[in-house]
């Protein structure tokens, strides 16, 4: 059974798949290659961020408050964010959210189940849209630890 301790640390994600109570498929809600990165601290905080592999930058040459807001709205669709308090129940990790990028989660309770594996930390998580239930399953990889010197590559 996974411990808090098993967690602390940073990972990386390989992959988040979605499957549906209502059909046989699957879908990647950030594509087959997404960026993402999750930390767990020792002192019980968490923070989770997922984006697709190409976002298209926003122009150089223009003030934020600026670009028009189609273009935020399609930036902002392909990333996800969400940080706060964590526990470990059972096998379980619960996340606390108190900041997100959608606005619905901060107060909510996130439940996922863990299984680690070597790692290979495998979260998953189920929902309601209307009638159907979703289940999620996100796998990650724990990154080393990153030397005090060490020059940070961002690819």
């Amino acid at each position: 059974m996974i411990s808090k301790e098993d967690l602390v640390g940073s990972w990386q994600l390989e992959s988040w798949t979605v499957g549906y109570s209502d059909r046989d498929d699957f879908t990647y809600p950030y594509g087959e290659d997404p960026h993402g990165l999750l930390l767990y601290t020792d002192d019980g905080w968490m923070s989770a961020s997922i984006g697709r592999k190409e976002r298209a930058p926003f122009p150089e040459d223009v003030a934020y408050r600026k670009i028009p807001d189609a273009d935020k709205a399609e930036a902002f669709s392909s990333y996800f964010h969400y940080a706060g308090r964590y526990r470990v129940v059972d096998g379980d990790v619960i996340h606390y959210v108190t900041q997100s990028l959608n606005p619905n989660f901060p107060g909510s309770e996130q439940l996922r189940h863990a299984e680690l594996d070597g790692q290979t930390l495998v979260l998953s998580g189920k929902d309601h849209v209307g009638e159907v239930i979703r289940f999620h399953s996100l796998v990650w990889h724990k990154l080393p630890p990153t030397e005090e010197r060490e020059v940070i590559d961002s690819d």
